[in-house]
């Protein structure tokens, strides 16, 4: 693990892969860390790409700001921004997952200099997720986001002892529910994390970054069995890129597809990434 100074906080990274190998940039979503692409990131490794997974904002211990604020998409992508420039990279392939994924899809919109390539695992286009929400039962399914909303509520229904943080952690490998379970156990660290949530209403109301339709290569992967992002939104997303896309359902995949999908994952990302890689773009 590697500490990397940006905008004012330290954030924990693993980096890993050959120094000369192109870059991939995976972001975890909640309550995950940057542990959960381990898996991927060996696979990927063995593939010559040199991976950057950092632990984001409201996570890494050094990066912990208290106001809500801080946690809109725009210092949200600002971190990602500013991890490529430390680490002096140009450009690199990203590949978020939950609320990474939302952060991807900004980063895209708003940077497509910066993303050489785009992969989504669960999360759909931010505007088709909108739309899922008014117009199927995407808003029966995502209840839990209200909730999560609430001050001291959910810090208490979300403690480790209780029947909801199990029931967020199904499905999860038993050493990832432990380690996510210490980390939430961090003074401070539930709150950051939920903070995220908190600072949704006002990206919807006032968005800290306009969200443009995507022009970079785009991989969407969706399970069907997720319970918390529904298809309606999957189908949606396509309308919200106009560069090459490809969406992959995985029919008994659920949510943690960086845990429970490894395999599927990794095929269709190194397929992807080997076709609007470098060398590619250059052939």
């Amino acid at each position: 693990m590697t500490t990397v100074p940006v905008n004012g906080f330290d954030f924990d990274v693993d980096i890993s892969g050959p120094q000369d190998g192109e870059v991939v940039v995976l972001l975890h979503g909640f309550p995950q860390d940057r542990t959960c692409w381990r898996p991927l990131t060996e696979r990927l490794n063995a593939a010559g790409y040199r991976t950057v997974a950092p632990d984001q904002r409201g996570y890494s211990p050094g990066a912990r700001p208290k106001a809500v604020a801080e946690y809109r998409l725009g210092p949200l992508t600002s971190d990602v921004t500013g991890l490529l420039d430390a680490l002096d990279i140009d450009r690199a392939h990203v590949v978020g997952h939950d609320w990474g994924g939302a952060v991807a899809w900004a980063l895209a919109s708003d940077a497509p200099a910066r993303v050489r390539s785009l992969t989504v695992l669960s999360t759909p286009h931010p505007a088709a997720m909108q739309r899922a929400m008014i117009r199927s039962t995407q808003g029966l399914k995502s209840w839990y986001m209200g909730l999560f909303q609430v001050p001291h509520l959910a810090e208490t229904l979300l403690a480790p002892s209780r029947p909801m943080w199990r029931a967020v952690m199904r499905g999860l490998p038993a050493d990832s529910v432990a380690r996510y379970t210490a980390n939430v156990a961090e003074p401070g660290a539930l709150t950051a994390m939920l903070n995220w949530y908190r600072a949704m209403p006002r990206d919807v109301v006032k968005p800290s970054l306009p969200m443009h339709r995507i022009e970079v290569p785009t991989l969407y992967i969706w399970g069907r069995r997720d319970p918390a992002l529904g298809e309606a939104g999957a189908l949606a997303t396509a309308d919200y890129v106009t560069g090459p896309y490809e969406f992959v359902i995985l029919p008994d995949a659920g949510h943690w597809l960086p845990e429970q999908a490894v395999d599927d994952v990794s095929a269709a990302l190194l397929d992807h990434l080997a076709t609007y890689g470098a060398s590619a773009a250059e052939a």
